[in-house]
C-alpha cells in the first residue's frame, strides 16, 4: 500500500485558505508568507552557525591530536611539559566536539518534523552549467623575482640571520614554527648568498653553520613540492622525519651538505678571480702611459741592460746603453717608454733643441719625477 501519511504535515497554498469577508485577503497571504520565509532562513542560519562550530570544533581537534603525536616522537622534557598542558585542552575539545554532534542531530529532526510548503516542496536541480577551467598561472619575471627577494630581505633580515645561525634541529623547529613566514624560496636563496659571502671573506667555520640551515631549507622545499602542499604546512613534518630517520635518509642529507658546501667555495674563488682581474685592470687603466702603454709591461719588455739603467736611475749608463744599439731599436725601445710614461722627455730642452733627434744627434730626455728621485736630470 501506499503511504500517504507524508502529505499530512503539509501548509495548504496561501490562497486555498478561506478567509472572512471583512479580511483583506491578499495582505492576509503576503503576510503568511513573510512570517514563513522568515522562520525559515532564521531556521537555516541556526544550522549554518552550528556547522561552522562543529567543523571548526574538529580542525581544532585534529591540530592538537596531531601536535600532540609530534610531542610523542621528540622525547625531550619541553615536549614532555607541552605534552601535558595539551591534555585538559583535548578532553576540551573531545566534549565540544560531542556538544556540536548533538546540537546538529536536535536541528535534523526538528527539520523533519518541520510542515512542507509551497517553498519547500520543489527544488531547482540546476539554473545552470559551470565548465572548469584550468587557472592561468602568472610566471614572475626576473625583474619581479628579483624586486620580491629585496623586499623579503629587506624586512626580514635580522630573522633570516638568526635562523641562519641556529645549531639544534629543536631550536630550527621552534623559531619555525614562530615565524612560518620564514619557511619559503626567497628564505633559501638569500642563505645561498650569505654562505658565499661568509666564504669570499674566509669565514670558513660561520659558512658551514649557515650551509647546514640552507640545506635544512632546502629540504623542507623538496618536500613540500613532492607531497604538492606549502612548505608551512610540511615543516614539522620534515624535523621529525629527519630526528628520526634512517641510516640512508641522513646520509642523503650529509651528502647534499658536503655538495653544497663545496659548491659554495668555488662560486666564492670564481668572485674573488673576476674581483681581482677587476682591480688590476682598474690599476692598469690607472699607471698608463701618454702613449697608452702599461709601464710594467713596457719594463718587463726591456732588454736586460736597460732594465738595469731604470732600476739604478743611472742616466749615464742609459745614454750608454742606447749608444751602442742599434739605432732603429735604440729609437723603438725609447718611443715604448715614453709612450708608457717610463721616460719623459725634457720638453724645455727639446723645442731649444727642435729636430736634432731626427737628424741623428742624442734626444734630450728627463727622468719622471718620484718621491724618490728628486730633481729631474738632463741627458
Amino acid at each position: 500500500m501506499v503511504d500517504y501519511s507524508v502529505w499530512d504535515k503539509i501548509e495548504v497554498s496561501d490562497d486555498e485558505d478561506d478567509t472572512h469577508p471583512n479580511i483583506d485577503t491578499a495582505s492576509l497571504f503576503r503576510w503568511r508568507h513573510q512570517a514563513r520565509v522568515e522562520r525559515m532562513e532564521q531556521f537555516q542560519k541556526e544550522k549554518e552557525e552550528n556547522e561552522k562550530g562543529w567543523s571548526e570544533c574538529r580542525r581544532k581537534l585534529t591540530d592538537c591530536q596531531k601536535r600532540m603525536k609530534e610531542l610523542e616522537l621528540e622525547d625531550t622534557e619541553t615536549a614532555k611539559l607541552e605534552l601535558a598542558k595539551l591534555q585538559p585542552e583535548l578532553q576540551q575539545l573531545k566534549k565540544d566536539e560531542r556538544n556540536w554532534e548533538k546540537k546538529a542531530n536536535d536541528l535534523r529532526k526538528k527539520e523533519k518534523t518541520m510542515p512542507w510548503n509551497v517553498d519547500t516542496l520543489s527544488k531547482e536541480g540546476f539554473s545552470k552549467s559551470v565548465i572548469n577551467k584550468k587557472p592561468e598561472v602568472h610566471e614572475e619575471t626576473e625583474e619581479e623575482k628579483e624586486q620580491k627577494h629585496k623586499t623579503f630581505v629587506e624586512k626580514y633580515q635580522k630573522q633570516l640571520k638568526h635562523f641562519g645561525m641556529l645549531r639544534r634541529w629543536e631550536d630550527s623547529q621552534k623559531y619555525l614554527s614562530d615565524s612560518p613566514h620564514l619557511v619559503c624560496e626567497e628564505t633559501a636563496n638569500y642563505l645561498v648568498i650569505w654562505c658565499i659571502d661568509l666564504e669570499v671573506e674566509e669565514k670558513h667555520a660561520l659558512m658551514e653553520q649557515v650551509a647546514h640551515q640552507t640545506i635544512v631549507m632546502q629540504f623542507i622545499l623538496e618536500l613540500a613540492k613532492s607531497l604538492k602542499v606549502d612548505p608551512r604546512a610540511c615543516f614539522r613534518q620534515f624535523f621529525t622525519k629527519i630526528q628520526t630517520a634512517d641510516r640512508q635518509y641522513m646520509d642523503a642529507f650529509n651528502d647534499e651538505l658536503e655538495s653544497f658546501k663545496e659548491r659554495v667555495r668555488g662560486r666564492a674563488k670564481i668572485r674573488i678571480e673576476k674581483a681581482l682581474k677587476e682591480y688590476e685592470e682598474e690599476e692598469k687603466k690607472k699607471r698608463l702611459g701618454p702613449g697608452g702603454l702599461d709601464p710594467v709591461e713596457v719594463y718587463e719588455s726591456l732588454p736586460q741592460e736597460l732594465q738595469k739603467c731604470f732600476d739604478t736611475k743611472d742616466i749615464q749608463m742609459l745614454q750608454d746603453a742606447i749608444s751602442k744599439m742599434d739605432p732603429t731599436e735604440a729609437k723603438y725601445y725609447m718611443k715604448q717608454c715614453i709612450d708608457s710614461g717610463l721616460w719623459v722627455p725634457n720638453s724645455k730642452t727639446a723645442s731649444e733643441d727642435t729636430g736634432k733627434g731626427e737628424e741623428g744627434n742624442e734626444a734630450i730626455y728627463e727622468e719622471p719625477k718620484t718621491e724618490s728621485s728628486g730633481d729631474s736630470k738632463e741627458a
